[in-house]
């Protein structure tokens, strides 16, 4: 780290720091705004897709889109962690080189790696279908190695731009566009009565305009940077990255893995079990978009020593992660068999499942962006390590509990290995820079959570089990959680992200590459 150059005096110091958390309120809010788009979307295609085609199909889907998701992390090579934190790190240094050098060869490298294995996959794709004892699935893996070179370009694309700390490419690209556009072609395709091949085929469209898109938005903020040679520096980006990309594949794999074990164990019911999965992600979506603009201030703080300010950054961006996902959890715990029936009346069999992987994500929300933290402060070899347990513990548990409890042994594991995974990490960040995430404002939203959950309790117990009772409850549950909060009263945290948000709105959306460069030099 290099010496802090803030000033030393306690309220140029609390000046900073609101400065620090303001910014990050600014990018989170733009960042939650296109996560409620993309879950919104993502849930709409699974919703078309297991009322149109049916719980087989569904399968078939997920399981290409799970390999999508796991090869495109391989094919990352770690890159995404690596060009975030070292394009912030040479604005920091103001260092137009490196930064052209980071751009160039981590684009380079993920790109040729993708088509590689692209190639690899269209060749092995039978016997891997083979594998998983569905001879269907073939062609869907082909359409899978099509689309993997777009997802890993885009990925890689928007990672780079994260490094100036501004969100708009990464959200209008990567949340909003690619989903909806996802949805759009899906909803067609299926209109038109066609099947899960045509569903795939959008898939392919979509990663590939996105990655058009995502290629100029960086050109775009590369202007921003004054001329210089590039420089390359492949043992700096190679030493993060190779460490950060066994940390996200592994991390990748534990999310992924359970639906592919599934499938090796030929289950019936991975539909099932894929549909119960998509309701919770929708519960902690605001996890990711606020790890996004949390990530960046992170790298460019530690790296300016400013710990105070590390601190009160992740105690804020996990307050808000928990508060902002509690009412739907609540929701989850209380009524997953009245929600799940909306995919069809094939898949209310999950309810046990939405419960047991609601208890792992939410460990995982009220741990807050640990990972994260560590990823950004440099330690990526002891993310790597608590990603590479938390895989193997829940391959363990999954080879273990499938055979013989099926997609609720599938469930236990996962949420066993998410909750081990983040407790591991609370206590490494406690080592690290001496924070826990615990806060006055958290503690008052987690009250105001156990009041909705009660007022939900309630409307189950005392109102018949009919489609109005999940509508009443959804109600009930959000206007107890929101009339606790405000009566509870709002941090300071609180109050400063609201005002942020709002001079953000009446701002509208000037800016682009040009606000981006000027954050660069000034948080």
């Amino acid at each position: 780290m290099s010496t802090s150059t803030t000033s030393a005096t306690p309220e140029s110091t609390s000046d900073y720091g609101d400065r620090q958390v303001r910014g990050m309120a600014r990018g989170g809010g733009l960042n939650l705004l296109g996560a409620l788009c993309s879950q919104g979307a993502l849930f709409l295609v699974m919703l078309l897709l297991a009322r149109s085609l049916g719980i087989e199909e569904v399968g078939r889907y997920a399981q290409c889109y799970a390999l999508l998701a796991l090869l495109g992390l391989l094919s990352l090579s770690g890159f995404r962690a690596g060009l975030t934190r070292f394009v912030a790190v040479h604005l920091a240094d103001d260092d137009p080189a490196s930064i052209r050098g980071t751009v160039r060869l981590g684009l380079a490298i993920s790109g040729a790696g993708a088509v590689l294995i692209g190639l690899v996959l269209v060749v092995v794709a039978p016997a891997l279908a083979d594998a998983l004892h569905d001879p269907e699935l073939t062609g869907g893996l082909r359409l899978v190695a099509l689309a993997l070179p777009a997802s890993v370009v885009c990925e890689a694309a928007l990672a780079a731009t994260r490094g100036w700390r501004t969100q708009r490419p990464f959200t209008l690209v990567g949340q909003i566009y690619e989903p909806f556009a996802r949805l759009a072609l899906t909803g067609a395709v299926l209109l038109a009565g066609m099947g899960v091949t045509a569903a795939l085929w959008a898939v392919v469209v979509a990663a590939w305009t996105a990655a058009l898109l995502a290629l100029g938005a960086l050109v775009r903020l590369m202007r921003t940077v004054a001329p210089a040679p590039a420089e390359y520096r492949p043992r700096q980006l190679f030493g993060f990255s190779t460490v950060s990309w066994a940390s996200s594949l592994a991390s990748t794999g534990l999310i992924w893995i359970d639906t592919l074990l599934l499938g090796a164990f030929a289950n019936d019911d991975i539909g099932v079990y894929t549909v119960a999965t998509r309701l919770v992600t929708v519960a902690i979506f605001v996890l990711a978009p606020i790890n996004a603009a949390f990530g960046p201030y992170i790298a460019y703080l530690y790296h300016r020593d400013a710990l105070p300010e590390v601190r009160r950054v992740y105690k804020a961006a996990t307050g808000w992660v928990v508060r902002l996902s509690l009412p739907a959890f609540v929701a989850l715990l209380v009524f997953p068999s009245s929600l799940l029936p909306l995919f069809g009346s094939d898949f209310a069999s999950g309810a046990t499942v939405t419960v047991v992987l609601a208890v792992g994500q939410l460990v995982n929300a009220a741990t807050g962006p640990c990972g994260t933290l560590l990823n950004m402060s440099g330690r990526v070899s002891l993310n790597m390590f608590d990603n590479i347990g938390a895989l193997v513990l829940n391959v363990g548990l999954n080879l273990w509990l499938i055979p013989a409890h099926g997609i609720v042994g599938a469930a236990v594991a996962w949420s066993a290995s998410l909750v081990a995974v983040n407790l591991a990490r609370v206590v490494q960040v406690w080592w690290l820079v001496r924070v826990v995430p615990l806060t006055a404002g958290l503690a008052k939203g987690l009250a105001a959570g156990g009041a909705a959950l009660a007022a939900a309790l309630g409307v189950r117990w005392l109102v018949p089990d009919d489609p109005a009772r999940v509508l009443l409850g959804l109600f009930v549950t959000a206007l107890v959680y929101l009339g606790a909060v405000l009566l509870l009263g709002l941090s300071k945290e609180d109050t400063m992200v609201l005002r942020a948000l709002a001079r953000r709105r009446r701002a509208g959306a000037a800016g682009g590459a040009g606000d981006a460069a000027a954050r660069a030099g000034d948080p």
